[in-house]
């Protein structure tokens, strides 16, 4: 993800640039900027991001500015000083327009970040007036852009850095690619044919991890980050004649939610979530919808699948997670279960037996604040009773639901003959 798509085409452009083959393809130079730029404006208007379209508009602009300043002569005078200013303003804003909450292109959400920019443009052509830049040229030997104004760059790296692990979209590390894109220009070939090649590469990066990041929102699931149910309905048509899918449950996730709250629960289903991504078998996991998650194995048999599922069912029973704020979430607890219209609205009192200590998901060697929660799993594979991967979810599905009537936090195979597991390993799961 780090390297494609915004490595590879800085390498490309670099290594066009610096070959023969540049001078031959210059003349085209205008049509590929044009229409890079109208291309990823587009775009950015298309899928409501104002965060790129604004990036997009700082990039035009800089190099606009820094051509008409100076004039190919970018040693000495207001060309050097764009030069500068450049390498400071864009990665600031690039940063700045990170920080900033996505609002789309609403008037409340586009005016401040246009006057932004036109306040930056007010300040660079007064900077860049002849009687405030500096006359001398650039000593043999001295970088095009000062040692200090190179930390923009790297503060500018470290944010989208930073912001990847945090976000995990292709669009963080699409940025840190253009910010080095425009350390080559304006370092490397701050004028000229060059210089117009980084910078509709800068924009061609950002535009391409637009239009990556949408693909991952589509096919993954933005809370936990694991594939979604559009990955899942094109997973089911490659599957080959040998397969297993199991449906993943978690155990009274509604009554969890009600009880701590949803910021609880999506901490829940993250949790839950990393988990099943780490199963064994080569099995790859999906949320299909709410708290029901999905897994197929390819070449895999449903009772080899079975070994790596109760495995995963009995790691996350044993997984704990902190839960913030607990002591006021079990305050508000307390208040709703004393309410009579709270156990109304929750199904009666018979929903506060002890089965609760099932779903409440602190053991009592835990600490209050830390919590811990179950699954129950069905399992099913082709068979002459059902083919198509549609007859094996269902059949998955009715044994997830044998799994829940049989008291949760075990797996169920859609079949009719007992299992039993390997020699030495303990199984809550019922024999059908």
């Amino acid at each position: 993800m780090w390297l494609v798509p915004g490595g590879l085409l800085l390498a490309l452009a670099a290594a066009l640039v610096s070959s023969s083959l540049f001078v031959q393809v210059a003349p085209s130079l205008a049509f590929y900027y044009v229409a890079v730029f109208a291309a990823g404006l587009l775009l950015a208007w298309r899928f409501n991001s104002s965060r790129v379209l604004f990036s997009l508009l700082v990039l035009l602009l800089a190099h606009r500015a820094v051509e008409f300043f100076s004039d190919g002569q970018t040693h000495t005078g207001p060309g050097r000083t764009a030069v500068v200013l450049a390498a400071l303003l864009i990665p600031l804003n690039f940063i700045v327009f990170a920080s900033l909450r996505e609002r789309g292109l609403v008037i409340a959400g586009i005016a401040p970040r246009f006057g932004l920019l036109f306040l930056e443009s007010v300040i660079f052509a007064v900077l860049c007036r002849p009687e405030n830049s500096p006359a001398g040229p650039v000593h043999p030997g001295e970088a095009a852009i000062p040692l200090w104004i190179l930390l923009s760059f790297v503060v500018a790296t470290a944010v989208f850095v930073r912001r990847f692990f945090q976000t995990r979209k292709p669009i963080e590390p699409g940025f840190a690619w253009s910010v080095a894109a425009v350390f080559m220009w304006l370092e490397l070939a701050p004028a000229g044919k060059a210089a117009d090649a980084y910078v509709a590469t800068a924009a061609l990066i950002l535009g391409a991890s637009l239009i990556e990041t949408s693909y991952v929102l589509a096919y993954h699931d933005e809370l936990t980050g694991i594939r979604g149910r559009r990955a899942f309905n094109e997973a089911l048509l490659s599957l080959d004649q040998q397969y297993a899918i199991a449906i993943v449950d978690i155990d009274h996730f509604k009554k969890f939610n009600d009880t701590y709250g949803h910021d609880v629960g999506d901490q829940v289903l993250c949790m839950v979530a990393k988990r099943l991504s780490q199963v064994g078998g080569d099995g790859q996991a999906f949320r299909c919808g709410g708290e029901e998650f999905a897994i197929v194995f390819r070449n895999t048999s449903a009772k080899e699948a079975f070994e790596h599922l109760d495995s995963l069912r009995q790691i996350i029973a044993k997984s704990t997670f902190q839960v913030r704020g607990s002591e006021r979430r079990a305050e508000r607890s307390a208040e709703k279960r004393s309410n009579p219209q709270n156990e109304l609205r929750t199904g009666g009192s018979d929903r506060r037996k002890p089965t609760r200590k099932k779903t409440a998901p602190a053991s009592p060697s835990q600490s209050p604040d830390r919590l811990s929660v179950n699954v129950s799993i069905g399992v099913a594979e082709p068979s002459t009773r059902y083919r198509q991967p549609e007859q094996v979810i269902q059949a998955a599905d009715q044994a997830l639901y044998r799994a829940k009537n049989k008291g949760r936090n075990r797996v169920e195979l859609a079949s009719t003959a007992p299992l039993r597991l390997a020699e030495g390993k303990r199984s809550k799961v019922s024999r059908l």
